[in-house]
């Protein structure tokens, strides 16, 4: 480090310096499961309201290497990384780390995907990528605290970093051209939970464009020498004097406990908020124990105070306000079973049935769920039956977080669910799955590129069962 301690440099040289250590097979294959989870979500969103206007926004954008999902078209390695940065997010499906409260996935990897088509390289080296751009934004995402989080979005905010690394990692940056990238990705952090009041507003997906974009662009210019402000986390008038009341910048480089953070990400099963799942777990349990709705006359939920914040919504009156409602996710649970995609569209949230045991359940926020959040999301569901019986149902853990995981299995399912509602049909899923798991042992980069492209004709998308 030219003579220099670790103490005498920036928090972006240090991080830098974090990044640079080698990634490990194993680690390799986890980052290929976030891949496969994040490719299933974005060919499902290609389709979507928000996925085409960003397409035609995109349009006249040059032709270039890179794949653009879900199209017959290929573009610039900017235009991948803006146009598939939006797509990850938009069913709400994405991976997320709890405790930085943001999502990895569709920042990271879609500026990962553009350097590594740009430059031609391996899945190996796309991997490594991965793995450190989700380093980045869950280390930077960890230490903004509350008094950030309670007006930004940390996936917007943070998620440039995490692009800039990834990027950084594919163009093979040493660790000071690395630190540059990451200060100019840092200086370009955006994206206000405004857009959460407003359900007509496709920001959210904005955000995670511009994070992939954003991040890309400044790996990009940091190659030809643009230099960045190196003391832009910690400087009087950085990321965190502005931005972050409260809170340490040195946290930055706290030790989590993990040789990669990626290893500390969850998954979700459910097409709702993250905030919603524990809820949703609740629910499923007692499915399982042979409560049916017409047995409950009343029900609580007991949970953290950011759920409750984020997803108190007792009548949900459009697909956003409905994935973001703990009332409506607890009724379609308890009515239909594991929750799919269609119960979060307009028959379903504004079925008589579910509004009607909607409008029974309450929410508050409470111990033990209270004290353990952000380490830990949950929820407790208490029933009171009509014939005055009480029963209660604990998830301290929401399905698909690291205490209660889900299976290699139980991705490949969800990512060939996606597909097939972004319109590819069970071979082309199914292509899809393995080149994705493919990848951790050398598989084609090429192959996989291209099984994320437009689909072929085929039947209906098949929703339940």
């Amino acid at each position: 480090m030219s003579g220099q301690s670790q103490s005498s440099l920036t928090l972006t040289r240090r991080l830098a310096a974090r990044l640079a250590r080698p990634v490990d097979a194993g680690v390799r294959a986890r980052a290929a499961l976030h891949v496969l989870d994040w490719s299933g979500c974005a060919m499902a969103g290609a389709p979507s309201a928000a996925g085409q206007a960003m397409a035609a926004a995109l349009k006249d954008e040059g032709e270039g290497k890179c794949t653009l999902v879900g199209a017959r078209r290929h573009a610039s390695s900017l235009t991948a990384a803006m146009l598939n940065g939006a797509l990850g997010n938009v069913l709400e499906m994405d991976d997320v780390d709890k405790r930085a409260i943001l999502h990895p996935g569709p920042g990271v990897i879609p500026a990962a995907l553009a350097a590594a088509e740009a430059s031609g390289t391996d899945s190996t080296v796309f991997l490594d990528a991965v793995v450190r751009g989700y380093e980045a934004v869950i280390a930077l995402g960890r230490a903004v605290g509350p008094g950030h989080y309670a007006f930004w979005h940390n996936t917007g905010t943070c998620g440039p970093a995490g692009a800039a690394a990834a990027a950084s990692s594919v163009l093979g940056l040493n660790e000071v051209r690395t630190a540059h990238a990451l200060g100019l990705a840092a200086t370009q952090a955006s994206g206000f939970w405004q857009t959460r009041h407003e359900p007509a507003s496709m920001a959210k997906q904005l955000h995670t464009a511009r994070a992939a974009h954003a991040g890309l662009a400044a790996a990009l210019l940091s190659a030809q020498g643009f230099d960045g402000p190196l003391a832009i986390l910690e400087g009087p008038q950085g990321f965190f004097a502005a931005t972050c009341p409260g809170a340490d910048p040195e946290a930055v480089m706290a030790d989590h406990g993990a040789p990669w953070l990626i290893e500390q990400v969850s998954f979700k099963p459910w097409p709702a908020c993250r905030h919603a799942h524990a809820a949703i777990d609740a629910a499923l349990a007692a499915r399982a124990a042979g409560i049916t709705p017409d047995q409950i006359s009343a029900a609580e939920l007991v949970t953290y105070a950011d759920a409750i914040k984020f997803c108190d919504r007792p009548d949900p009156a459009s697909i956003i306000e409905a994935k973001f409602s703990l009332q409506h996710a607890l009724a379609v649970t308890l009515l239909r079973g594991e929750p799919q995609l269609s119960d979060f569209e307009p028959e379903a949230f504004n079925d008589p049935q579910v509004k009607a045991l909607a409008r029974r359940v309450s929410v508050r926020a409470g111990d033990p769920y209270l004290a353990a959040y952000p380490a830990r999301y949950g929820a407790g569901l208490h029933l009171t039956l009509t014939g005055g019986a009480v029963r209660a149902f604990d998830h301290p853990d929401a399905l698909g977080d690291p205490e209660n995981p889900l299976s290699r299995e139980q991705l490949a399912a969800k990512a060939r669910r996606l597909a097939r509602h972004g319109g590819f049909g069970l071979e082309a899923a199914d292509t899809l799955v393995s080149a994705a798991l493919g990848l951790a042992a050398g598989g084609s980069l090429a192959a996989f590129s291209a099984a994320l492209g437009a689909p072929p004709p085929q039947e209906a998308p098949h929703e339940r069962g």
